[in-house]
């Protein structure tokens, strides 16, 4: 299982919304910079994790994104699942078709993998990851969105 940029990415602009939001509404340009993540990719993030509820936005002068629940409330796992990020360590995607259209002698052992993971997802709340961050001594490193912009990309 591999987690992806999509996953990870969401879960520290949350992380950013918690952390900075006290004073209002977070800007996603704000957070891009911070957080050197690309404003567009973001936006794409953003727009689902809007829809799942688990941020709202604020329009006009001094708007941005709120917590769309309290951060106790908040499960790294509900971040994970609103962006579709697949927490799946099965080569079938679940569906017991893996040799042979039929289910793989190590199904099990995946599928209980995935149990522990989403488990575990379930159990870490965003109010920990504030509280983590804020009694960390050390300075954080940031994540890089090092994908090449995708204009570029095309070209």
């Amino acid at each position: 299982m591999r987690l992806t940029t999509k996953g990870r990415f969401a879960v520290t602009a949350m992380l950013d919304v918690a952390l900075h939001g006290s004073a209002g509404p977070v800007t996603l340009s704000a957070i891009a910079e911070r957080q050197k993540i690309s404003l567009a990719y973001l936006e794409q993030l953003f727009c689902k994790l809007r829809r799942s509820g688990l941020v709202e936005s604020v329009r006009g002068p001094g708007g941005g994104y709120t917590l769309g629940r309290a951060p106790e409330r908040l499960a790294v796992a509900d971040i994970m699942l609103a962006v579709d990020e697949p927490i799946d360590a099965t080569q079938c995607r679940g569906r017991e078709n893996c040799h042979d259209d039929r289910r793989c002698m190590t199904h099990g052992l995946w599928a209980g993998l995935n149990d522990c993971i989403l488990a575990y997802l379930q159990s870490v709340t965003l109010a920990e990851l504030v509280r983590q961050q804020r009694t960390s001594p050390c300075e954080v490193a940031v994540l890089h969105d090092e994908r090449p912009p995708r204009a570029a990309a095309q070209a």
